[in-house]
């Protein structure tokens, strides 16, 4: 993963997120991330699988990204994502968590985050 969404065109990018998420109707509880990741919370609407929903969301941010030349390159977002779901007893729990996404990544990388996360919930 490549750091390309420095501090100078996060914002843009986040409300490009936004703006997609309200379109697929499905209410966007808060974002943040880092340089090589973005990290959502959203209430999924219950017309739509997640994949659809996060195929536009993806599909439609590349696309102003490029179309508004936030970057001196062409921009895409990798291949996949990762979804989980979360019960309503956990929201607030995983919204702060999202909120301090760059506290947090000071010391821990997305890679080693992510393997924390699968052998807390023994995933294989």
């Amino acid at each position: 993963m490549e750091p390309l969404i420095k501090a100078e065109i996060e914002q843009d990018v986040y409300q490009f997120l936004i703006d997609e998420f309200k379109e697929q109707k499905s209410t966007l509880r808060i974002i943040n991330g880092m340089p090589d990741h973005v990290h959502c919370l959203f209430l999924l609407n219950p017309k739509k699988s997640v994949s659809e929903v996060i195929k536009q969301v993806k599909g439609h941010s590349s696309h102003m990204i490029n179309q508004h030349d936030l970057l001196n390159q062409k921009f895409a977002w990798q291949v996949g994502y990762g979804a989980f779901s979360v019960s309503k007893s956990n929201i607030k729990k995983v919204y702060q968590y999202i909120k301090n996404q760059k506290f947090k990544h000071r010391d821990k990388s997305l890679q080693d985050e992510l393997e924390s996360f699968r052998k807390l919930h023994d995933i294989g």
